[in-house]
């Protein structure tokens, strides 16, 4: 089979189910993913044979991509940060709000006299924030925490991948009373997502994607929040820096809860759309 045939089936395949842009961007990655075949290279080569394998693969991923199963799922990839990450169905697929939180944390300790010499990341899933940050923070202990184990293998994966160390732990931090030990920042993207938002959700989301790292009740949506700050409270070093990822309709609400919490030098941040996507306090000298 020739390129441009390929590309013909695979766009009459999904014709119905995606706009035709997405479809020309899934068939590009899936095109460098299976074939090593830039968009250039793929305009310039239509009379390329394709082998039974590639078609297969591409046959292959157009009956998930009908199930709207995520094209990151379909590559067991993604990009993070700069780094490859390998992502499947026990983890979330990164988003670039939480690379904005990276970013934050990142540059907030280039700004500070003394690195952190000690962090852990709550809810770690694919382990994209505790390994970007490791990779970053060469000389800080980046530990990170989840209750998947089936996240925590992939996330395991990937810091082997990316040439760093970090301590993985499984931890269910809504029953936990303890930490392993005390840290300089903690970090977390916990569950957020109000059931009463699900109606605003892709398909892909609510099919593929693990529920339980998305989802909260309507009537405790700060539940992860507010046990992770009662842990940081006793586990955070004095001055030490508590950084969240947020729901932009839960600011008003976090930002009560930290402040009747004790915590001090409450910051949002808003994402690249305006959208409060980001919190940070410190803990009391």
């Amino acid at each position: 089979m020739k390129t441009s045939v390929l590309k013909l089936n695979f766009s009459k395949a999904l014709s119905s189910l995606y706009p035709s842009e997405e479809i020309q961007s899934f068939f590009s990655i899936l095109s460098e993913k299976y074939l090593g075949l830039t968009r250039l290279e793929l305009a310039l080569q239509v009379d390329k044979d394709i082998s039974e394998v590639n078609v297969n693969n591409f046959e292959t991923a157009i009956l998930r991509l009908k199930k709207y199963e995520p094209i990151q799922y379909i590559l067991g990839e993604t990009e993070f940060y700069g780094l490859l990450f390998f992502v499947n169905e026990h983890t979330l697929i990164p988003r670039p709000e939480t690379e904005e939180l990276v970013d934050w944390v990142l540059k907030e300790t280039k700004t500070q006299d003394t690195r952190p010499r000690s962090l852990l990341d709550i809810g770690t899933g694919s382990g994209c924030i505790a390994v970007s940050l490791a990779k970053n923070l060469p000389n800080c202990k980046v530990s990170a925490v989840d209750i998947s184990e089936g996240a925590l293998k992939v996330a395991v994966q990937n810091a082997f991948a990316n040439r760093v160390k970090v301590y993985f732990e499984k931890l269910d931090i809504l029953v936990s009373k303890r930490l392993s030990e005390s840290y300089d920042i903690i970090i977390s993207n916990p569950p957020y997502v109000r059931e009463l938002e699900k109606k605003l959700m892709h398909a892909n989301v609510l099919t593929h994607e693990p529920n339980s790292a998305l989802f909260v009740s309507d009537e405790n949506p700060l539940v992860f929040y507010r046990k992770i700050v009662r842990l940081a409270k006793k586990y955070l070093n004095n001055g030490g820096l508590l950084y969240f990822e947020i729901n932009e309709y839960l600011s008003e609400g976090l930002v009560a809860m930290l402040k009747e919490e004790g915590l001090k030098g409450i910051e949002i941040k808003k994402d690249v759309f305006g959208k409060d996507r980001m919190i940070k306090c410190v803990k009391n000298e």
